[in-house]
Formats: C-alpha cells, structure tokens, sequence
C-alpha cells in the first residue's frame, strides 16, 4: 500500500502521525509541503477526499489569512486554494493520502480510518 503524508517536521501532530505510519511498517512517501506545496489540482482532489471546502482546511489563525485577504467572504473555492498553494503555511497538517481516501492527523489515530 502506498501512503503519502503532507508532513510538517516542526509540528508534533504531524511526527506523531508519521510515527504511527512507520509503525505500521508501511511504505510512506514523506512530501514536506512547506518545501513543495500540493499543486491547485492535488490540493482540490485532497479536498475532494476529505469531503472538506478549502476554508475548513485552512488555518485561520496564521497570520497570512488575513493578511493575504482569505478571510473574504466573497472568495471562491478556486481562490481560497490559489491561496492555500501560494501560502501552503495555512494548510492543515498533516495529511494522509492511502487508499484513494485522505485524512488529517488530528488527533494522528485519525488516520488509522483510511489505511
């Protein structure tokens, strides 16, 4: 089974999950998304999969939200994942793709659904 992880080496979430992933002994492509963000198209398919709109993905509380104008109201999904892609610090964290399903690591035994 291949698993891909959207990881964040500096938040504990994020290497709590891969910990549990390595646990499992499981074939794990770790894609450091600070460094290389999701494309529009792969962040709108991760979406799809978590059956989430871009603005529940989204960490509201950076600093970059507002300053790069997500916080309007009026931005469509098309925007709002423009702006994640330009500004991949709002993702959440982490993601795991397994399976053609998608979860976030929060709490990291969310991931266990889909594997």
């Amino acid at each position: 089974m291949n698993v891909k992880i959207y990881h964040n080496p500096r938040c504990s979430k994020s290497r709590q999950t891969l910990q549990l992933l390595q646990d499992k002994g499981l074939d794990i492509e770790i894609i450091e998304y600070l460094k290389t963000p999701p494309s529009t198209s792969e962040l709108d398919d991760i979406l799809e999969k978590l059956n989430m709109e871009p603005r529940e993905l989204m960490r509201k509380s950076e600093a970059e939200y507002k300053e790069y104008g997500l916080d309007n109201s009026n931005l469509d999904r098309q925007a709002l994942i423009d702006g994640m892609v330009a500004n991949p610090k709002l993702i959440e964290r982490p993601i795991v793709l397994a399976n053609d399903k998608a979860a976030i690591g929060r709490p990291p035994e969310n991931v266990l659904t889909i594997l």
